[in-house]
């Protein structure tokens, strides 16, 4: 498809929405047709995010009321459930939806989502990306539960999460959202550090989704331990478990796994955060020690945890480059 892909944003000043509004007004292929914010309508958007000063002359709406190609909601969870029952959407557009509210439907084990005669898919490329371009709806799927399950996604697949598996995490501020909480003040989030939602992460739901799909019958659990971080955005996750598979073996299983995904990257030398940050990679790092197979996975929380994986998924949907608008830079110092 050539066809310029008209787009509005709902919810664009908020950190996510402002990034995807970064992404779009860059795209090849984009065009965009407007930016709702409720707090800054009426207002430049260069006003609002001054580091788009002189690259666009869209000013924020009040009202999501132009028809368009694709609809994202970059709105707070249970807001899209509320917007979507109070304004009318053309049946054509495809709508694109950041938040959690049509990830998961208690007592389903399916990946789609039925919403008030919609369906959402789960938008993980690396898991589903077939589905993903036959859909007319994308549930963007959260980001500590695209790191964790792009760390996992090919043991699964090839039968062989045969045990428990233990997790941390530490996410920066970003992904906390923009307003305001006791947490994500600077004076107490620098130089600190504090776990949260402790085996509970709301997050933990689709994964294990996931992963019982590719997997059927598995019984590992995932015991996961969140924790704020001291800067701004990425993920850096480290999860283990015991494994009879050598480490050469498991390099193998994972290159294989994604050798087809052009995201994702499998490296022998230990990464670090920043080579993901201001991208849409995930970089994997395997080590074997006695029988534990410990998984290093990061991503940038904004990007391939939120925006940047919402554009790849539009791509996949009108049927252009996966990687279309977003061959970024990474800041290596």
């Amino acid at each position: 498809m050539t066809d310029i892909i008209k787009a509005g944003i709902v919810g664009g000043a908020g950190y996510a929405g402002g990034e995807l509004l970064r992404l779009l007004l860059l795209h090849p292929q984009v065009s965009l047709a407007f930016v709702q914010s409720r707090s800054q309508a009426g207002k430049p958007v260069s006003e609002t995010l001054p580091d788009l000063l002189g690259e666009t002359d869209l000013i924020f709406s009040a009202e999501a009321d132009e028809a368009v190609d694709v609809l994202f909601l970059c709105t707070g969870h249970g807001e899209a459930k509320k917007f979507l029952a109070a304004t009318t959407v053309s049946t054509s557009t495809k709508i694109i939806d950041l938040s959690q509210d049509f990830r998961w439907n208690e007592g389903t084990a399916t990946a789609n989502v039925e919403a008030d005669g919609r369906t959402f898919t789960y938008g993980l490329p690396e898991l589903q990306r077939n589905q993903i371009q036959e859909a007319q709806h994308i549930a963007n799927p959260g980001c500590f539960a695209t790191a964790i399950q792009l760390g996992l996604l090919p043991l699964a697949a090839a039968g062989k999460l045969t045990s428990d598996v233990h997790v941390s995490g530490i996410t920066g501020s970003t992904g906390a959202g923009q307003s305001l909480s006791p947490t994500s003040h600077f004076s107490w989030r620098t130089e600190n550090i504090s776990t949260y939602k402790v085996m509970e992460h709301q997050h933990l739901r689709e994964i294990n989704r996931s992963l019982k799909h590719l997997q059927p019958g598995q019984g590992s659990t995932i015991h996961f331990i969140p924790y704020r971080g001291p800067f701004s955005r990425g993920i850096f996750i480290t999860s283990y478990l015991q494994t009879e598979l050598s480490l050469e073996e498991a390099q193998q299983l994972y290159r294989r796994y994604y050798e087809s995904h052009p995201f994702t990257f499998v490296t022998e030398h230990n990464p670090d955060l920043k080579q993901v940050v201001n991208t849409n990679k995930c970089i994997l790092h395997l080590q074997k020690h006695g029988n534990m197979l410990v998984i290093t996975s990061m991503i940038d929380n904004l990007l391939k945890g939120a925006a940047g994986q919402a554009v790849q998924n539009m791509n996949l949907l009108f049927g252009l480059e996966e990687t279309a608008g977003l061959k970024l830079k990474p800041a290596a110092f």
